[in-house]
């Protein structure tokens, strides 16, 4: 496909066009976007020991679900147009890309291909802690090798426990076959929402593979998935804001990308605090996402003598990459973010939360999706 010029110069934007006044911005849009990503994404990883910052605190689901409806509506009002915009441009041969709607096509390609991503890495995960746990129970078979048995405090009136042996004592494959019976009929016998009205994310179990470590499985996939539908925007974003001429298009861009930057990275830090990383790999997601958008900015300063936007070739790049992004970003906001904290038996438990989360949520989505009339 050629790289020949087509309508690089935008009607009405022709009196706003200010080389050195648009470079100025681009410096401020840097230094603004990585402040408000670093500081995103750090918030839910360094005070995870404050009291209402933990991840089972109630301000952390509830600006968790803000976050969430804002990353939705990135991606179907920001994101998705801009690709069906790219994809559909006049510039572009009417055969193939007018005959067929490219941009949703892609997109709904990409939600299917990030479940399948979803749960081949959760699969993954869930081998690789096993696999530990394995390694953690032959460490302590070894340590009772001589009986196998371990005492268990007996209070006057207690039935025998699932797995106890006559005698008191529990062998210690009774052990995980009381904590899996446990986990099993906890909600039946004791009620759904007894022990979880006043705390939410309490979680009990025994031994070894409880819930908790089911949740870092869970949230380590979620946690990487959702980086990669950020980051590949991201560099789209970023590229378009450091090739253009114009500060009337920059300005509000550096308002609304700062937002969004802020609250995408609050949800990612916060799938990231959840999934337990070790501190390198956490380090290492945070300032990868920190740096994506400022980065791609750097590059379009770089290449904006050369780089025309309105090219085919851009077009159909920039119409695809957004495209794939929208379906990860609208996928793992609905199903990773909204579905899995809001239709909790959890959070059904908890009238107060439920009605913060859910007017978080909308608020979120709402406000996102204002932006669109400036940016």
């Amino acid at each position: 496909m050629s790289n020949m010029t087509c309508g690089s110069i935008v009607p009405g934007l022709d009196g706003c066009r200010n080389e050195s006044y648009a470079l100025v911005l681009k410096l401020i849009a840097i230094a603004t976007i990585l402040i408000t990503g670093v500081c995103g994404v750090a918030i839910p990883l360094v005070g995870k020991d404050c009291r209402f910052l933990r991840t089972d605190s109630k301000f952390f689901v509830a600006a968790k679900a803000f976050a969430a409806g804002v990353i939705l509506a990135t991606g179907f009002v920001h994101i998705l147009p801009d690709a069906t915009s790219s994809l559909t441009d006049p510039c572009l041969p009417k055969f193939p890309w007018s005959k067929f709607p490219f941009s949703g096509f892609i997109a709904m390609m990409a939600a299917l291909a990030t479940l399948l991503a979803d749960f081949i890495g959760t699969q993954y995960y869930e081998r690789k802690q096993e696999k530990q746990n394995h390694s953690v129970q032959a460490d302590s078979l070894d340590l009772i090798s001589e009986s196998s048995i371990v005492p268990v405090e007996r209070r006057a009136g207690d039935e025998t426990l699932f797995g106890e042996e006559e005698g008191g004592a529990m062998h210690i494959v009774g052990i995980h076959a009381h904590a899996a019976h446990h986990r099993h009929n906890h909600s039946q016998e004791n009620g759904a929402c007894d022990g979880h009205s006043n705390s939410y994310g309490h979680s009990h179990s025994h031994g070894i593979g409880g819930i908790d470590e089911e949740g870092g499985v869970r949230h380590a996939v979620v946690s990487q998935v959702l980086e990669l539908g950020i980051v590949s925007h991201s560099i789209i974003i970023g590229l378009s804001l450091g090739v253009s001429h114009s500060p009337c298009t920059i300005r509000p861009l550096i308002w609304a990308l700062s937002f969004h930057q802020f609250f995408e990275g609050f949800a990612l830090g916060g799938c990231i605090s959840q999934a337990h990383f070790r501190t390198l790999k956490t380090t290492l997601m945070a300032c990868f996402f920190a740096l994506t958008t400022p980065l791609g900015i750097a590059v379009g300063i770089a290449v904006s003598s050369s780089y025309n936007p309105k090219s085919p070739r851009a077009l159909v790049i920039e119409g695809i990459f957004n495209s794939i992004s929208a379906g990860i970003l609208v996928y793992m906001a609905l199903v990773d973010l909204i579905a899995a904290d809001l239709l909790s038996k959890k959070m059904s438990c908890n009238a107060r939360l439920q009605v913060m989360s859910y007017f978080a949520l909308f608020l979120g989505a709402g406000l996102m999706s204002s932006l669109a009339i400036w940016a």
